[in-house]
């Protein structure tokens, strides 16, 4: 950490960002410009021919910094951005009511049935966090999030509240412009590339919790159940939080009825519905 903070001091470093600055403050069209300086230069970085360096980038910063902050396994926490806590739920309702906005104080009404989703995922990381909390660094685990609100705030604030660290891994998304307060700011990290994204969540994943959720919390679980299906990713615990939930949602029977998955792949996951039953399948996997 040392070597690299005395790099950012560099001159020429320091000298090629001022340049790009002063550039950027007097509101100048990013013109290209031969004698920019490369890695300083976003209208190079940005051409269709750099897309490789730029990936590598994404790959290459979250992995240093998350290994600088001995970030070496970790619960990846899915589910809806759209779920708010009770209160935020109760408020908002009323908010839109008095508004006399209908269609938003149905929408948070029918949302607001989810709540208690957001409370278990908070539970949920509080649980994580304290079983880290007087552990060797090898033995710690992490809670990880895409970084947004929601069940991934939620799973955030719960490791916050317990004084634990945890990650995020946001994407630029025009819904999702920051990342949610309670990631730790030195792990919060933006991505322009979901695949690049999606390696991070399995580069440190030791379990998949996945909440109720939408096309992107589908979409990772899938990545996840296909990767262990498949075996390019080592088998890790798959746990789907609210049962009535999932098995509303998809019928994995009628999938292996179909023939189109054999009856051991529903063994890869399990369902629960208490954060404590969460914690005690990862616990049982490991033998923790």
């Amino acid at each position: 950490m040392t070597n690299s903070t005395h790099d950012l001091h560099d001159k020429r470093l320091a000298d090629a960002w001022a340049t790009l600055q002063s550039h950027a403050d007097k509101g100048l069209p990013l013109d290209p410009d031969p004698s920019r300086i490369a890695f300083a230069d976003p209208e190079f970085l940005l051409r269709r021919e750099t897309r490789g360096v730029r990936m590598q980038l994404e790959l290459m910063k979250p992995d240093l910094e998350q290994r600088a902050h001995g970030i070496e396994n970790t619960i990846v926490v899915f589910g809806s951005a759209r779920f708010r806590s009770e209160e935020e739920a109760a408020a908002l309702i009323v908010e839109a009511d008095k508004a006399g906005d209908t269609a938003a104080a149905e929408r948070w009404r029918r949302l607001a049935r989810s709540s208690h989703y957001y409370e278990k995922a908070r539970t949920f990381g509080k649980l994580v966090a304290r079983h880290s909390e007087n552990k060797e660094p090898q033995d710690k685990l992490f809670i990880c999030t895409g970084g947004g609100p929601g069940i991934m705030q939620a799973a955030n604030r719960g490791a916050h509240e317990a004084g634990g660290l945890s990650v995020g891994l946001a994407i630029a998304l025009p819904m999702e412009e920051a990342a949610n307060p309670y990631v730790t700011p030195a792990l919060s990290f933006k991505f322009h590339y979901f695949a690049i994204r999606k390696m991070h969540f399995m580069m440190r994943a030791k379990a998949l919790v996945a909440f109720p959720g939408g096309f992107g919390t589908l979409d990772e679980l899938f990545e996840v159940i296909t990767l262990v299906q498949t075996r390019k990713s080592k088998p890790v615990p798959i746990v789907l939080f609210g049962s009535d939930y999932w098995k509303r949602l998809i019928d994995f029977d009628f999938l292996v009825d179909e023939g189109v998955i054999s009856p051991g792949d529903v063994k890869l996951f399990e369902y629960v519905d208490a954060p404590e039953d969460a914690w005690e399948a990862i616990k049982r996997f490991y033998k923790l």
